[in-house]
């Protein structure tokens, strides 16, 4: 992986680390469908009118839209209706670490839909050392939040997997596609969903408590989570692969334990730091950090 590339994928790291943050303070408020629903609004009501202005070309194909509504209502609609579900009941830390499950997902559909990302004895490794360092945060997580957080951290778990397969399936049929488009089209094909399952299930959204925190906060998942992550998530995903792309969850939890532990006063142990350590090793691992540079070719 090239220098400009790493910086890109961390930048893309930190930014999707603060996100279990604001969803949990969101959700403190406002319901978790309505509350995703309005975040998806503010992104689309931003990046739609920048997509058309730029005059980026639309894809042509049925086949394109259909891959593009598809991948939005899994990857934007169910994957944040669950998440935002769940976290209600349990810690953004624990949130974040369930989501790592997301490249454990990815490598196995990738392995299955993807002929140039097979597992590998390294990536089988890195996996076992992030799953590894999940559970050793898991375990005491789950401890703090006691019994009540089971289905919430179900729910988490779901939808970890929606966002590896969206990716996936993206990464094999939707690679000629322009990171505005897909991200723009995905959000409008999973806003009315949300939108109505909101209105029928938790009540007129006009009526809903909407405190300055859950406005600043949807805002700021809008931004920086529904656009500017998003973007950079399909720049990469055309560069490094999606397993490569996934492996950023692994690394998530840590800062968001952190995160959680400086803003909402959740709980951080020795279990934390050691998971954390299996985590940025088996990233590493994925991302090659510890391998070798190539002998310069004798010829050139």
């Amino acid at each position: 992986m090239s220098p400009s590339i790493l910086v890109v994928w961390l930048i893309t790291c930190a930014i999707w680390s603060t996100v279990y943050l604001f969803i949990k303070i969101g959700v403190r408020d406002v319901p978790p469908v309505t509350f995703a629903a309005f975040r998806l609004g503010a992104a689309v009501a931003i990046l739609a009118p920048l997509t058309v202005a730029r005059g980026t070309a639309l894809p042509r194909r049925p086949r394109d839209w259909l891959l593009i509504a598809a991948t939005g209502f899994v990857l934007l609609g169910v994957n944040y209706a669950l998440l935002n579900w769940g976290i209600q009941f349990i810690s953004s830390g624990l949130a974040a670490v369930l989501q790592a499950l997301t490249p454990a997902f990815g490598f196995v559909f990738a392995h299955v839909l993807l002929h140039d990302e097979k597992m590998t004895r390294v990536k089988g490794v890195a996996l076992l050392l992030g799953i590894a360092g999940v559970a050793a945060i898991c375990s005491h997580q789950l401890r703090l939040s006691g019994p009540a957080a089971l289905w919430g951290s179900v729910a988490v778990v779901a939808s970890s997997a929606c966002v590896a397969i969206a990716y996936v399936v993206m990464r094999r049929h939707g690679g000629h596609l322009h990171p505005s488009v897909v991200t723009a089209g995905q959000m409008l094909a999973a806003i009315g969903p949300l939108a109505v399952y909101g209105a029928l299930v938790e009540g007129n959204p006009v009526r809903v408590p909407w405190t300055r925190a859950a406005v600043l906060a949807g805002l700021y998942l809008a931004i920086f989570g529904s656009i500017t992550a998003a973007w950079l998530n399909y720049w990469l995903l055309k560069r490094i692969g999606a397993t490569r792309l996934l492996v950023m969850g692994l690394v998530e939890p840590l800062v968001a334990v952190l995160l959680g532990v400086a803003f909402l006063g959740e709980a951080m142990t020795g279990w934390t730091l050691a998971g954390g350590v299996c985590i940025l090793v088996g990233v590493a691992l994925v991302l090659d950090i510890f391998a070798r540079p190539a002998a310069p070719d004798a010829r050139l």
